[in-house]
């Protein structure tokens, strides 16, 4: 069986849910009805650093937010799924669109909806408050939760595995 650097050597398209994963799985309405969400800003530049290796990063959500189209626009996601009733077939179709095989891709999900997702990618990855199901089949559960650095850590393991993580960095010890 492969090691998780090994897995994560291999990976050149992170895949990630939205709500539990990026955020912190809570949901938030002003008095106007609008629902609103919070994003942790280490997560946000992990991604950059990320993408900035040539690994591509997709977002497949179960629901559609208007605050998370903003949110992947701001990071330059690179794809963009929203309100996915089968995330095994978004799987399919960004690979498609991207030319990326599911085996050549992290995961990181939450729940239930994720498990199919999850199952089909070369790196399923759990955050801590995951359904336990669902971290029965991942392979790697972050140690910080989802909205407050899993992104982040899961970012940075990739770039160690690969041997990037230095590069990325440089120009912040310069």
């Amino acid at each position: 069986m492969q090691t998780i650097h090994e897995l994560a050597r291999q990976v050149r398209m992170l895949v990630m849910d939205v709500d539990g994963v990026l955020t912190d799985g809570k949901l938030y309405y002003n008095a106007h009805g609008e629902e609103t969400k919070a994003f942790y800003v280490q997560d946000g530049l992990g991604l950059k650093l990320l993408q900035g290796t040539g690994v591509r990063l997709a977002i497949i959500s179960g629901r559609a937010d208007r605050c998370v189209e903003h949110r992947a626009r701001a990071l330059g996601i690179d794809y963009y799924f929203a309100g996915i009733k089968d995330k095994a077939d978004a799987l399919a179709a960004l690979a498609e669109q991207s030319g990326i095989a599911p085996s050549a891709c992290a995961f990181v999900g939450d729940d239930l909806i994720d498990l199919p997702a999850l199952r089909r990618v070369g790196l399923p990855i759990a955050v801590p408050a995951a359904s336990p199901l669902v971290q029965q089949h991942v392979r790697y559960v972050t140690g910080a939760p989802g909205g407050a650095g899993a992104l982040r850590e899961v970012c940075e393991l990739i770039m160690q595995a690969q041997g990037s993580w230095d590069a990325a960095i440089g120009k912040y010890l310069a």
